[in-house]
């Protein structure tokens, strides 16, 4: 099972996440190495989504959400979690 975590991300993203950008990469490399996150990325063109595939349970997503500096000071405006069911790959 996948499970999708989307941002809505600010409309000034761009100009903020250098300070944060750090503090929150580790967060996520963090939960790469321990094999619940695959991917992340934003969504470029405009910037105003990011997307995050885990192989975790539903609440450590959420959690991971909630402890995320970009999504604690306001670069994120919102998220949500999706089941994805995988058929290729």
């Amino acid at each position: 099972m996948h499970l999708l975590l989307e941002y809505a991300l600010a409309p000034d993203y761009l100009q903020r996440r250098s300070a944060l950008r750090e503090d929150h990469l580790a967060l996520a490399r963090a939960a790469h190495e321990r094999g619940e996150l695959l991917l992340a990325g934003a969504l470029p063109d405009p910037h105003d989504r990011a997307l995050l595939v885990w192989t975790a349970e539903r609440e450590v997503v959420e959690r991971f959400a909630e402890q995320d500096p970009y999504v604690v000071h306001g670069l994120v405006t919102g998220w949500s979690i999706r089941r994805w069911d995988v058929v290729v790959g």
